[in-house]
């Protein structure tokens, strides 16, 4: 596999690709290939077809930039490794034949296989860390993804790509951004709409900007990287802490909340909207570990609050996505003032995609600031979880823990929306 050839078929079509794994049900003289185009397609050879081993097409030279960067002078980060981490998904799966829908890939070989232009721009390593889809990951599989990040840093790698899949990709970039720290190089998390083994693919474009953007010598934090829009000429780069996916299916699914990407991918240039945050000199480590006892409920009319009680017995976090500003009904304050008496920490959020969520403006909101609930301005309600279950695995007093919730860590508060304690 990752070989070009070229195919001169008997009726005189001619195609050049590379070679990647052909599913089971396609036949024995079926070749599938991938095209420059970055669509695959399956060729039956017949008996008066030709095959050649072919060269690849030659790639032109990078432009010298005009005035070298800064960070030129650090030798040491010349010709060192990036780090790939699967943990599953749609990027790191094929379509299954027999059930009609898609299959973690499970070796090296199958993996490589599909990405043979990988190791383009320098050496890639394979960690493989779970073949699990993405609904199936729980707070303890990000901690054990912390710790390999950390472990592969500390032995040697420039940068980190987690491949991973998208139904909550949102949720392990947000954990990955508490849990590590001094982080020597960017953690860059990527996945796919479309497995790699189906015709218009995103999973090799993604993947290999994924992969230049983890050689970045500037960036010092976790990322997601993803096609900002339906062509394969510019991709986003989205903070961590602030991202969502909003379409089920397209390419371009994800966004950056309250604002544009962090920076963008567009051809051969890496450019930042915002300020990043730098690379620490490491090493980088873990801090702390997760308590899983929060969850998040999703507050809709109607919602009965016998049921919202019910929920809260034996949580000592609870994120609530309310309404606009960040409103349930006060039918509920009762449940929610007994949930705080009993020392669980009560965060409001907003089910909006842009906005705060605001306890001034209408008097349900007071009402519930001065219950105790903590307004998490505009944090999404998945991040504020996630940053709960961090918050709560430092410490055991709900006093602390609120200030926690308020501290801005990893960039995931937007500056003029940073969120003041009230008594």
């Amino acid at each position: 596999m990752g070989r070009w050839v070229d195919i001169e078929t008997a009726n005189g079509r001619r195609w050049k690709g590379t070679l990647v794994p052909s599913h089971d049900l396609s036949g024995d003289r079926v070749i599938q290939l991938k095209l420059d185009s970055g669509y695959n397609i399956g060729i039956r050879i017949g008996p008066k077809d030709i095959v050649r081993a072919a060269e690849p097409p030659s790639m032109d030279p990078e432009p010298e930039p005009s005035e070298p960067p800064a960070v030129t002078v650090e030798q040491p980060n010349e010709g060192r490794w990036v780090a790939l981490l699967t943990t599953g998904g749609t990027i790191a799966s094929r379509v299954d034949y027999r059930t009609g829908g898609v299959r973690p890939v499970k070796t090296e070989r199958e993996v490589l296989g599909f990405f043979p232009d990988l190791e383009r721009d320098g050496p890639v390593r394979l960690v493989p860390v779970s073949d699990r889809l993405s609904e199936e990951i729980v707070p303890s599989d990000w901690v054990e993804l912390a710790e390999h990040v950390v472990r592969v840093f500390g032995e040697g790698a420039q940068g980190v790509v987690v491949a991973h899949g998208t139904d909550t990709l949102a949720f392990t970039s947000a954990a990955l951004s508490f849990l590590l720290e001094d982080l020597p190089g960017p953690v860059v998390l990527v996945g796919a709409q479309r497995s790699p083994d189906r015709p218009s693919s995103d999973a090799f474009t993604n993947l290999a900007q994924a992969t230049r953007l983890a050689r970045y010598p500037e960036l010092g934090e976790v990322v997601v990287l993803m096609h900002e829009g339906l062509s394969d000429d510019r991709f986003a780069i989205h903070r961590g802490t602030r991202v969502r996916k909003m379409h089920s299916s397209r390419r371009d699914a994800f966004r950056t909340r309250d604002g544009p990407p962090l920076g963008v991918i567009e051809g051969e240039v890496i450019s930042f909207h915002e300020a990043i945050r730098p690379r620490s000199a490491g090493p980088a480590r873990t801090s702390g570990a997760l308590d899983p006892s929060a969850a998040i409920l999703w507050y809709h009319p109607g919602l009965d609050p016998r049921r919202c009680g019910a929920f809260s017995q034996g949580l000592r976090g609870l994120v609530i996505a309310g309404t606009g500003l960040g409103h349930v009904s006060l039918a509920h304050l009762p449940w929610i003032r007994e949930a705080l008496g009993s020392g669980v920490v009560v965060v409001m959020t907003t089910q909006c995609l842009e906005g705060n969520a605001d306890p001034f403006v209408y008097s349900t909101g007071r009402e519930l600031l001065k219950a105790g609930v903590l307004y998490a301005r505009d944090l999404l309600p998945e991040t504020a979880l996630v940053k709960l279950l961090w918050s709560l695995g430092r410490s055991t007093d709900p006093a602390e823990v609120r200030r926690l919730m308020l501290s801005d860590r990893a960039g995931e508060f937007v500056a003029r929306h940073l969120p003041v304690e009230t008594p």
